[in-house]
């Protein structure tokens, strides 16, 4: 099988950061001609992610690209990059929303060159309102989303979720508004502009926290590893260590009762429907806690999935990767690099059982291929010199 599921699709990466190239690399996974444009060695690399350029994030965000140089501030590489534009599909991008206009590479002037293009924005709070120049990271997008106000235990003030997920998750709906804009091309023949934004991706995590706001004026709060609305859906402690159970609705709370060999609660009147479970949820957990402080983890995940209640371990990342099902899945892929040897990333989290996701490339150095793209796109050795001189690239 081959890498080529995307492979006639050219995309120009701008991104900095973690949601611009967690989108592009939905795309490169597929087999996507990834063409990442940097700032040429004068300028500096700027901000790099944790480790540098050779560090596990650069590794794991920029596989499968190819890598050039070029100083959009002056007018010879603006033209090197509007000649790209004419070959590509899609241009992806995350400066703040004045910036790309006054670099020239706005919406309207790359339409103009390519009226087939595609560019994608990922910025903080989207393309127009008060905020909207604003710098924005993950964790200051986890609050302003309301996610913190939601994670964490009750009184205990806020607490971010412990992974980039306005980050990754503003990548991921990216990457399907560029797909889907991609599939609309084929019909008119046009491209659009997309936009997302950290501050949408937020709000669209919160789902049903949200829509129980705007339908019914209640504002969520804090309900620490419990889940709002459905219980016994909690984390409670065994004897080495913690499981997660999520029973949800009367016919899984009675096969629930069998399991834990308490017959005797689904007739209590405390906990016989669900809303009595939820409104009793602190009476509840203090007797199912002390049910599960007596046995294993492993016990009470084999005793629960005999009765068909979804449950499972509370992992550290070793034990995630230590799991047997994950190691079925292949979620986790080696690669060379000729600098770091073997190295272990994260696969794409989806399969395609025609056209899968592979690695073909490792995250490139600085300006690698730079030579290769200007030579494609016509231009000489001389003139490449002439550009590496100018400072151009």
């Amino acid at each position: 099988m081959t890498q080529n599921a995307l492979s006639r699709f050219r995309i120009l990466d701008l991104t900095r950061a973690r949601a611009g190239p967690t989108c592009v690399k939905q795309f490169a996974d597929f087999g996507a001609d990834v063409i990442r444009i940097e700032s040429p060695p004068h300028l500096g690399e700027g901000m790099l992610m944790a480790g540098g350029r050779l560090g596990f994030d650069m590794q794991n965000l920029h596989r499968n690209t190819r890598s050039i140089t070029l100083d959009l501030k002056t007018d010879a590489a603006k033209e090197i990059f509007y000649k790209l534009v004419e070959t590509a599909d899609v241009v992806v991008e995350n400066f703040r929303p004045d910036v790309k206009e006054r670099l020239g590479i706005g919406y309207a002037k790359l339409s103009s060159i390519n009226p087939k293009i595609i560019l994608a924005s990922i910025s903080g709070f989207g393309q127009t309102g008060p905020y909207s120049k604003r710098p924005l990271f993950d964790q200051t997008a986890q609050g302003l989303s309301g996610l913190m106000s939601v994670t964490g235990a009750p009184g205990g003030g806020p607490m971010r979720v412990g992974a980039a997920v306005t980050d990754l998750t503003a990548g991921f709906l990216s990457a399907l508004g560029i797909m889907t804009a991609l599939l609309e091309r084929e019909v008119s023949g046009r491209g659009q502009w997309v936009q997302g934004s950290l501050i949408q991706a937020g709000i669209s995590l919160m789902d049903f926290q949200a829509v129980k706001y705007l339908m019914t004026g209640n504002i969520p709060e804090q309900v620490g590893n419990d889940h709002p609305t459905s219980m016994p859906t909690s984390c409670y402690a065994c004897e080495d260590g913690y499981i997660n159970v999520a029973c949800s609705g009367e016919p899984m709370w009675l096969k629930f009762c069998e399991a834990i060999e308490k017959p005797e609660m689904k007739d209590d009147p405390l906990f016989i429907l669900e809303k009595d479970r939820v409104a009793n949820r602190f009476a509840l957990n203090e007797v199912l806690g002390s049910i599960f402080i007596k046995k294993s983890k492993e016990y009470w995940v084999n005793k629960l999935n005999e009765y068909g209640v979804p449950c499972g371990p509370i992992y550290n990342v070793k034990e995630v990767f230590d799991d047997p099902q994950v190691q079925d899945q292949k979620i986790s892929v080696t690669v060379d690099h000729p600098k770091l040897g073997t190295v272990t990333l994260l696969n794409q989290g989806v399969k395609l059982s025609r056209t899968p996701p592979s690695i073909t490339r490792v995250a490139p150095d600085l300006g690698e291929h730079t030579q290769e793209v200007l030579s494609s796109l016509g231009y000489s050795p001389i003139e490449i010199n002439a550009f590496k001189d100018q400072q151009v690239i």
